[in-house]
């Protein structure tokens, strides 16, 4: 097991919309750190990407999400990749990401399946445990065992972005400390 490294890792947030999450249990913090992940993102210039499922039906994502997203992929699947997140992600060429930092909802559906399609094309991927959610806790908790099992490692916020800050030293620190706090 190794660190995340931001030289080759990006961040994806799945299906953070607008009639899904006041649906989803805790709906208020998941968003709340979602968009922290987002912004600690950003902030080391580390790409972040959305998904948004059947928006026609779902609404699009919640604008907190949407405006710190380089591209939003609208799907009907379930698992993005089968709908083209492979294609959306910049994963080509000597350093590309092949990590993907993930988080969303529901945690057992669409985040789950997007999760298991990311590992099948062999890339790394670190799920955001406390960023993911569903409509019951129990849900949201078998999806965190089965990706752990899949072999997907289950992280927090602050995990991520302290493995991408790596020091103290870096320049960029107490910005990132700030926006954790």
């Amino acid at each position: 097991m190794r660190l995340i490294d931001p030289a080759t890792s990006l961040l994806v947030l799945v299906d953070y919309q607008q009639r899904l999450i006041p649906a989803i249990h805790g709906g208020a913090e998941v968003l709340a750190q979602a968009v922290r992940m987002a912004e600690v993102a950003r902030e080391l210039g580390i790409p972040v990407f959305g998904t948004e499922q059947h928006p026609k039906g779902l609404g699009p994502n919640v604008d907190e999400i949407r405006q710190r997203c380089e591209a939003t992929l609208s799907k009907t699947h379930f698992d993005a990749c089968a709908e083209g997140l492979l294609d959306l992600l910049p994963l080509d060429g000597t350093k590309a990401p092949r990590e993907i930092v993930i988080a969303g909802c529901e945690a057992h559906v669409c985040l789950l399946q997007t999760a298991l399609g990311l590992l099948q094309a062999d890339l790394k991927v670190s799920v955001i445990a406390q960023a993911c959610g569903s409509r019951t806790p129990e849900n949201h908790e078998l999806a965190m065992q089965r990706l752990r099992r899949a072999g997907a490692d289950i992280v927090s916020v602050e995990m991520v972005a302290f493995e991408w800050l790596r020091s103290s030293t870096n320049r960029r620190f107490k910005r990132v400390l700030a926006l954790l706090k």
